[in-house]
């Protein structure tokens, strides 16, 4: 069975978050029952993020699991949480988009170069936060998949 990488179910709008780890977990959680991650892998989420920050700048971070996560992913997938009250990252760094990432073999960084590309534009970002609708983002990101 092969998913898409980034599909309509995958999408969560107006969520609202407490602190950075339930942001996190949360987002893990999108790819944990869209089958395309073992429970395993929202741990080493968290822990990615004990090493270094996912913040990415532009209100956008993009949790993944560390290097030894790689058998706890099953198919390539992203899971985008749009925050639009924002989640604090640290150092002031406030989140309204997450993106978390599971990419099987080295596919992970092909996923990243097209978020890259997507999420450097600031307009594509506020676009992104602003959505009314999955298919609004899923539109923005039609060069993922």
């Amino acid at each position: 069975m092969s998913l898409p990488i980034l599909a309509k179910e995958n999408i969560v709008l107006q969520a609202a978050m407490n602190n950075k780890g339930e942001a996190i977990r949360f987002t893990g959680d999108v790819l944990v029952k869209r089958g395309y991650v073992a429970p395993s892998y929202i741990e080493k989420m968290l822990e990615r993020e004990e090493l270094t920050s996912t913040y990415m700048g532009n209100f956008v971070a993009i949790p993944h699991g560390t290097e030894d996560a790689k058998e706890s992913v099953k198919e390539s997938g992203i899971s985008i949480v749009q925050v639009p009250g924002g989640v604090d990252f640290g150092n002031g760094n406030i989140v309204k988009l997450l993106i978390g990432i599971a990419g099987k073999n080295n596919e992970h960084l092909d996923i990243l170069s097209q978020i890259a590309i997507v999420c450097s534009e600031e307009e594509n970002v506020e676009k992104i936060i602003h959505a009314a609708s999955a298919e609004e983002i899923l539109a923005l990101f039609e060069e993922v998949n």
